[in-house]
């Protein structure tokens, strides 16, 4: 009963004008970018963190947030319409949502992919509501222990799910890791790889990587390929039919499967929307009711993914806001936003700043509402965009960069960086190593070590006390198993391979 008044508090303050402005703008931003193939959903909510600077808290993780469901969402149009997928979460959707397009039934297919949005989304705000108090009740009992070891096994899970490549994602997180220590320490005081440069004294701003690496990274990838796009048909046509209830019911099964696997791959560190849709996706392919027909266009190829990408939101907000561990890169970035106005995500939250969290939950149900009613009444307008040349948009993206570094700490030292990190992004797109486990690294780094430090100090320096309090050990077990299980797997492959 507590937490229906602690929503319905929530409610209040989220149609409050600020609040339902940032909304609004959140949602609209997140929309635009989905549809721009040359946007990540990850680089939006990247470049609208600095400009909420001088928001007040709870409007400035609205707003992105917003961006984040609608970045779930709108993605699909351009893969259904065009067969151009605006980031990885809409691939899955080419293979029956484009299948469907192509005969002739483009708006039903963007029907589907609306009620699998609005289904997923509030299933998953719902059950976000459910469990997000009952596991800070649990994380309250943590201490340093526990706390490094959670930070650990979000670390490992980013590694083992950051790409092809074990050691590339490990190269990359320890890179990050160590971005972290330069500046001074917070424990004895010492300067770490300052190298005499005063700017250098407060650290690398965790802004200037994320931005660098995501932002001006990918326009510099997207430069090196000339801005070369998939040709665009007309958009003239464009509209949404809703299926009708019974066609809804006869895919029951797609929606519950697909929601819950995109709520529990969402809880996940470093999973993300993109596991869950191609996961959900093959699921359907291999148990659902049609599986032979997966791939030929029919409704549960589009419903499997989307509901499985908008209802990871949900999930992945768990954990950051339970115990400030981001679910995947957008909420990442979201943590950044948390730190960056002085609170920090936990279990002690809900007693400081309950407020602010149920209105970030009260946000998402009324987010996911908002984005479908945009969505159904706009899409042919938000579409429109992908006739904007590439090169225009990729310019204001670079602006928005240099002007949200130069913001941080108003030094052009930053901007400097900013295009050093632009550089290392398009070398690590390049070399196929992954960004986020470095952009995890610089954000967590401080974190892990904080608590790594205060646990020797407490403990006498005994390192085993990680592996013997029951729940750290649990957890430090567990997250060892997601670095080895991995190496495991790639051996095993070798030895089939050179066998055959």
């Amino acid at each position: 009963m507590e937490v229906l008044q602690s929503l319905a508090v929530g409610f209040v303050h989220v149609f409050a004008p600020a609040n339902l402005v940032a909304l609004t703008v959140g949602l609209l931003l997140g929309l635009l970018i989905a549809v721009l193939p040359g946007l990540t959903l990850v680089m939006g909510v990247v470049l609208a963190l600095p400009f909420t600077y001088t928001m007040d808290v709870t409007a400035a993780i609205i707003l992105l947030t917003a961006m984040y469901v609608a970045g779930t969402y709108a993605g699909a149009w351009t893969s259904i319409l065009f067969h151009v997928p605006g980031e990885p979460i809409d691939v899955p959707m080419l293979w029956d949502g484009y299948a469907m397009a192509r005969k002739g039934d483009a708006a039903k297919a963007l029907g589907w992919t609306l009620t699998a949005a609005l289904v997923g989304g509030l299933s998953a705000a719902t059950a976000m509501v459910a469990l997000a108090q009952p596991v800070a009740r649990i994380a309250l009992t943590f201490s340093t222990p526990e706390y490094f070891a959670i930070i650990f096994f979000g670390l490992a899970s980013v590694v083992s799910l950051g790409g092809s490549s074990l050691a590339n994602a490990l190269i990359s997180l320890f890179a990050g890791l160590l971005i972290a220590t330069v500046g001074v320490d917070d424990t004895y005081g010492a300067h770490r790889f300052t190298f005499g440069v005063p700017i250098l004294s407060d650290g690398i701003d965790y802004l200037v990587v994320m931005v660098g690496a995501f932002g001006l990274g990918e326009v510099f990838l997207r430069m090196e390929q000339r801005f070369t796009s998939a040709p665009l048909q007309s958009v003239d046509r464009v509209s949404t039919r809703l299926p009708t209830l019974r066609e809804a019911a006869a895919v029951k099964g797609t929606y519950v499967r697909g929601t819950l696997l995109g709520i529990l791959i969402g809880i996940v560190p470093g999973a993300g929307a993109t596991v869950a849709s191609f996961l959900s996706y093959g699921v359907e392919a291999q148990y659902g009711r049609r599986k032979a027909l997966m791939g030929s266009g029919i409704p549960e190829g589009i419903v499997a993914p989307q509901t499985a990408a908008t209802s990871s939101v949900g999930g992945a907000m768990i954990p950051l806001i339970t115990m400030g561990i981001p679910g995947s890169g957008a909420t990442a970035i979201i943590l950044g936003a948390f730190l960056l106005h002085g609170l920090q995500p936990g279990p002690q939250v809900f007693e400081t700043s309950s407020e602010i969290v149920y209105a970030v939950f009260a946000s998402i149900f009324v987010g996911v509402i908002g984005m479908c009613l945009i969505g159904y009444f706009s899409a042919r307008l938000l579409v429109r965009v992908l006739e904007l040349p590439e090169v225009l948009v990729s310019a204001y993206v670079v602006m928005l960069c240099i002007l949200g570094a130069f913001a941080a700490r108003n030094n052009i030292t930053d901007v400097w960086l900013i295009v050093v990190f632009g550089v290392i992004g398009l070398l690590c797109e390049r070399w196929r190593f992954p960004i986020t486990p470095m952009v995890l690294g610089v954000i967590l780094g401080p974190l892990a070590e904080t608590n790594f430090m205060t646990t020797m100090i407490s403990f006498g320096n005994d390192w085993t006390v990680f592996f013997t309090r029951p729940i750290s050990g649990t957890i430090m077990a567990v997250a060892v198993a997601t670095i080895v299980y991995p190496v495991l797997r790639q051996w095993q492959r070798r030895r089939r391979l050179a066998a055959t």
